[in-house]
């Protein structure tokens, strides 16, 4: 599974490396550094979690 995230969307809200910190990488201000993170299978769930909690709707997976 692959995740996508609009940088242009985020908003610094940080709900993403709070839900899942192991997947997604942030900078001081809250705001994901990465547009594409590689999600192993054993982390789907936790990915799709981290979507979900995304009050931007910033965060998509595929």
């Amino acid at each position: 599974m692959k995740v996508s995230i609009d940088l242009d969307k985020c908003a610094g809200h940080a709900r993403c490396f709070a839900t899942s910190p192991e997947l997604f990488e942030i900078d001081d201000g809250g705001y994901a550094l990465n547009a594409e993170i590689s999600v192993p299978e054993e982390d789907e769930a936790v990915a799709r979690d981290a979507v979900a909690a995304c009050p931007e709707r910033a965060i998509e997976t595929h």
